[in-house]
């Protein structure tokens, strides 16, 4: 996955362009969209997939994570932000000190995944209670058999999202209780691929971030199956589409600024994406919603910009 902002554009020597229909679209502008790295895969599809629609729009698609991502809104730098969480106090009045106001969508469903090396034997289920006193402020535990007796008596080296990612806030909220309660000394990565390439080579690693990352990696990687306190239970698209997976089930979303949504560029890729996300989505490891969301997210999108 590319892990710089990516620039969607194609130039034409001549002037008119035509879709993959062969149809001559007049369609330019651009569209400028950052935010949760978990969400970046669906936005980077749906933007590829336009550009094929409509070749004279330029869309931008970055990871900065969901905190990142909403700095940049909040402060009218991009037209859309993707977050996998909901929208903080402070990032809303940041939108309202800048005047800024906005239409949230869910566009996919995700599972955040635990996971471990390929030679481990022994982590192959945690409690929801485990991982709480593994990862909560000022944890004591160091060592495998902290966890179980009959783990190893080896340091546990473990990979996490850092602060700005909402992965980091959705999983210290269901698991600790509070959105970023979690202990420091773990090795915090901004790129969720430096965590693979850890826990791929170290024995005794333990990390967790998206189900799509663990779906493109799970030749490298082995997953932990959580119990929350009704047997465990792997995380799977069935398993997160119906909430089996609980607590760490959760909806992704894309927030776009109402100005820039009065933009006819930005109206038709909003669409496209809910259009085309419950596809898109699944392709690239991401559970999608039932037709009847998707359906309602189209009338909520149309009833922001006041269209019957």
């Amino acid at each position: 996955m590319k892990k710089l902002v990516m620039t969607l554009s194609l130039a034409f020597v001549l002037g008119a362009c035509a879709n993959k229909n062969g149809k001559t679209s007049e369609l330019t502008g651009t569209i400028a969209i950052d935010g949760s790295g978990t969400v970046f895969p669906v936005s980077e599809a749906v933007a590829e997939e336009f550009l094929k629609v409509e070749p004279r729009v330029k869309v931008t698609v970055g990871e900065s994570g969901t905190g990142g991502g909403f700095k940049k809104f909040g402060t009218g730098v991009t037209d859309i932000s993707d977050a996998s969480r909901e929208i903080k106090d402070s990032e809303i009045a940041l939108c309202k000190e800048n005047d800024i106001e906005y239409v949230q969508l869910t566009v996919a469903l995700d599972g955040i995944t635990v996971v471990v090396n390929k030679d481990n034997t022994w982590a192959k289920t945690m409690t929801t209670e485990e991982l709480k006193k593994l990862w909560e402020p000022n944890s004591t535990i160091k060592k495998w058999n902290e966890i179980r007796a009959d783990w190893p008596d080896e340091e546990i080296h473990l990979y996490g999202p850092n602060t700005s990612h909402g992965t980091y806030d959705f999983f210290t909220e269901v698991i600790m209780g509070e959105s970023g309660a979690s202990r420091t000394d773990y090795n915090a990565v901004s790129d969720y691929n430096v965590a693979v390439q850890g826990i791929e080579k170290d024995t005794d690693a333990l990390g967790y971030f998206g189900l799509s990352y663990y779906e493109e990696n799970k030749d490298k990687l082995s997953v932990v199956a959580i119990d929350n306190g009704n047997g465990p239970v792997l995380p799977s698209v069935e398993t997160v589409a119906s909430n089996e997976y609980a607590p760490l089930s959760r909806s992704l979303f894309i927030f776009i600024n109402k100005k820039s949504a009065q933009k006819p560029e930005v109206q038709k890729f909003v669409s496209f994406y809910l259009e085309n996300a419950p596809e898109l989505s699944k392709e690239v490891g991401y559970v999608p919603m039932p037709k009847s969301g998707y359906d309602s997210q189209k009338e909520v999108f149309k009833s922001a910009l006041g269209i019957q």
